[in-house]
Formats: structure tokens, C-alpha cells, sequence
């Protein structure tokens, strides 16, 4: 029933205490031995091991991007000799399958573990968009290395976002060159978009058809599939109909390999450039599309040796050494950074006591995180305030070969631009 106004206004009162009581205690520093944060404090017994966790993808058509990154975090660990401030390194992957599902199964275990310190990863913004605010929730700072949707570090974020960072640049300058690639280059009029509902392909194909609308270009579809879909010939059909000079489908591996083939037996697509992403730096793409994949082309941060921090051909043999074979994809150097900055962050603020245990501030050690700054493998590394770490380096590359076995970046596929 309804109360009198006075009790109303009462009621009113007690509730508006009650919140700020609870805000207050919840926001309530903690202080574990010397050190005292504001959302919590991690004790490292002595002898036990700084875990630090990670989700990638591990399994399915997109392995290669998961297992080139945790790579680099491994060779990271391997560099310093496997411990650090004296605590042997505990590191614990999960797979996410490069999906929402799979990043929000993946961080809600990694948060439930008290002792996971940071977390790297993932490759995948699918991942990322769930899994980081469940991560931050519980105070875990997360360092992506591939991810690269442009929301997941735009000042218009939540703040459910305010743990995230990335050693990978943002789509919206991916966007940005990849119009400019189209329109100046390949001199198109005309384009049309494919996206698989991704984060990932979903905003970076936006932020491309926006800018190759400011050049003056024209889009003329922008089109969805799914990344399970198999038959693509009805949607390409409805594309040809619009005659595009260029079909721009920064999607995964599947859905991008069966896109490829069949675009070669649509009429009015059979001679149109199919421009990919990122995301198909993979031997798994060349053997998924087979022939089709001779010359065509997907635009991706400059990975060149030449462009890379000093440090990249001698940790190119290390990788080779440990895991006998060339990178399976192009993230390993962001992935090694994305390491280094969170080896950085906790020699930073992590204090020890007299009796040798080790405290680490969660929020202290976001703060040590988005300070970073030093020369990568992958380039300079320097966050903004939205976590933002990496700069954007240009580059299209071309396939030259169907044989599986001959992927390596900067041979198969071959840097053609600029």
C-alpha cells in the first residue's frame, strides 16, 4: 500500500543512508601489510608464485591468433627467467574461444582466482567486451595485445572499462588508412562492406565506410553475415547487383574464406577486389580458402622488421627456437609488450614485508600500468587516459601463395603498401 507522506519522506531518508553507507564501505581503501589501496590489496605468501592470468583464443578457425600471442607472453616470462621480485611466474591461460561467451566464461574464472594480480590478452574484442568489466569489477587491470574495436579505449567508454588498456592500436585509425588505401589507391568509387557482427569487424567496417565517405567515395551496401554462415551466394549476389569497385569484409577466418571463394563464381564479383583484415594473418585463412587466396590483400598495422623495436630479430629467434617455427600470426610483438608492461607495473608498486611476503595494490598497479612508457618489440609503448598504449603503423599485404606451409609474415602474405 501506499505510505502517508511523512513516512514516505522517512523512508526516503533511511534509504539515502543506507546507500551511502554501503557506497562508502564499498569504496573503502584497504591497507595488507605496507601498502593500502583504494579497491584492494593481493598478498603473495612468500615462495608462492605472481599469477597472472590470460585469455585467448585456443581452439577453432582463429587459433593462430590466440597461440601467437600467448607466445610472445611466454618468451616475455622465459626473459626474465621465469620470476620476478623473487617469486617464481604462475601464468594461467583460458581459451575464449574468440567469442562473447567464451571471454565472459574465460574472465569470470581468471576474477574468481583471488590471486590473479593482471591478466594479458585477449585477441579478440568479441572477448574483450564482455570479459574486461568483469575483470575490472574485481580490480583486475587487463592488458589486451590484439583487440582493437575502437570503443574498447574511446573517451566515451564506461567505466566498467577503466582497467583496460592495449599494446595494439585502434580501428579507428585501421579505418582511417584502410579508406585511404581504397580510394587514393585502388582508386575506388565505390564500396561495399561485410561485417560478422563482431565488435572487431563490425565497428572497423564502420569506421571505414565513414571515412571513405569523407574522401568523397560512395558506400552502396554495408552487409551482415554469421560467422557459422556457409552459403554466402545470395548475399554476394545482392552486392554484385550494386556494382562495387571494392567489397571491404574485415571478418574472420571462416566466414572471410567462404566470402573469398565464392565471391570468384558470383557474376559481377568475379574480378571485384575482396580487401580483408587483420584477423586473417593466419595460415589457417590460406589453407581455408585455397587458391582463391593468391593476391588478395588485407590491410594491418606495419609488422615489417624494419618498423619493429630493436629488440625484434633477436626475440624472432628465440621464437623460432622455442616453438620450431616462424610466427603463426602477426601479435606476438604486442603480446611480449603487453607482458613487459605488466612485469614493469608490479616491480613498480608491489612492497614486501620483513618476513618476505609480497603486497601489490590493485588500483596502484592500473595506475603503474597506464604510466607506462618504453621502446617495444612492437614500437614505442605510452598509454593515454583511456589505456591506449600503442601508435598506429600502416601497411596492406598481399598472399602469394596457397601452401599452407609457406605463410610468414612479410613473404606470404607480402607487405605491398606503402
Amino acid at each position: 500500500m501506499l505510505l502517508r507522506a511523512p513516512y514516505r519522506l522517512l523512508a526516503l531518508i533511511l534509504f539515502a543512508f543506507f546507500v551511502a553507507l554501503t557506497a562508502g564501505a564499498a569504496s573503502a581503501a584497504q591497507t595488507l601489510g605496507p601498502v593500502t589501496d583504494d579497491i584492494g590489496v593481493i598478498r603473495i605468501l612468500k615462495g608462492a608464485p605472481i599469477q597472472i592470468g590470460a585469455y585467448w583464443v585456443l581452439s577453432g578457425a582463429d587459433t593462430a591468433l590466440g597461440l601467437d600471442s600467448r607466445r610472445g607472453a611466454e618468451i616475455a616470462f622465459k626473459d626474465i627467467g621465469g620470476k620476478l621480485l623473487g617469486h617464481p611466474i604462475k601464468f594461467n591461460v583460458e581459451d575464449d574461444q574468440c567469442s562473447a561467451e567464451g571471454g565472459q566464461t574465460a574472465a569470470t574464472k581468471l576474477a574468481a582466482n583471488p590471486q590473479t594480480v593482471v591478466v594479458l590478452g585477449p585477441a579478440c574484442s568479441s572477448a574483450a567486451t564482455p570479459g574486461a568489466p568483469i575483470l575490472w569489477q574485481a580490480g583486475i587491470t587487463n592488458i589486451c595485445n590484439a583487440c582493437s574495436a575502437p570503443a574498447l579505449t574511446d573517451p566515451s567508454r564506461k567505466p566498467d572499462y577503466a582497467g583496460f588498456a592495449r599494446t595494439i592500436a585502434s580501428d579507428k585509425d585501421q579505418g582511417a588508412s584502410d579508406a585511404k588505401y581504397i580510394y587514393e589507391v585502388l582508386k575506388a568509387k565505390t564500396l561495399a562492406t561485410v561485417h560478422d557482427g563482431s565488435p572487431y569487424a563490425q565497428q572497423l567496417a564502420a569506421v571505414t565506410a565513414a571515412n571513405f565517405t569523407k574522401l568523397g567515395g560512395t558506400v552502396v551496401a554495408q552487409e551482415a553475415v554469421a560467422p557459422t554462415d556457409v552459403d554466402m551466394h545470395p548475399l554476394l549476389s545482392d552486392i554484385a547487383s550494386k556494382k562495387p569497385d571494392v567489397l571491404y569484409a574485415p571478418v574472420f577466418v571462416a566466414a572471410a574464406a567462404q566470402l573469398l571463394r565464392q565471391s570468384k563464381d558470383t557474376p559481377g564479383l568475379d574480378h571485384t577486389p575482396m580487401i580483408g583484415g587483420g584477423s586473417l594473418a593466419a595460415p589457417d585463412f590460406i589453407e581455408a580458402a585455397g587458391p582463391s587466396v593468391v593476391g588478395f590483400r588485407i590491410c594491418y598495422p606495419d609488422v615489417s622488421i624494419d618498423t619493429m623495436g630493436k629488440g625484434y630479430p633477436k626475440f624472432l629467434e628465440e621464437y623460432k627456437k622455442t616453438y620450431g617455427e616462424a610466427p603463426t600470426s602477426g601479435y606476438h610483438a604486442n603480446s611480449y609488450d603487453a607482458a613487459m608492461m605488466a612485469i614493469k607495473a608490479i616491480e613498480k608498486v608491489a612492497k614486501a614485508d620483513k618476513d618476505g611476503n609480497l603486497f601489490i595494490g590493485k588500483k596502484a598497479l592500473r595506475d603503474a600500468v597506464y604510466a607506462s612508457k618504453f621502446d617495444g618489440l612492437s614500437g614505442p609503448i605510452g598509454c593515454d587516459a583511456y589505456g591506449q598504449c600503442a601508435s598506429f603503423k600502416p601497411a596492406v599485404m598481399e598472399f602469394t601463395s596457397a601452401d599452407p606451409k609457406t605463410f610468414a609474415m612479410g613473404k606470404n602474405p607480402k607487405k605491398i603498401w606503402p
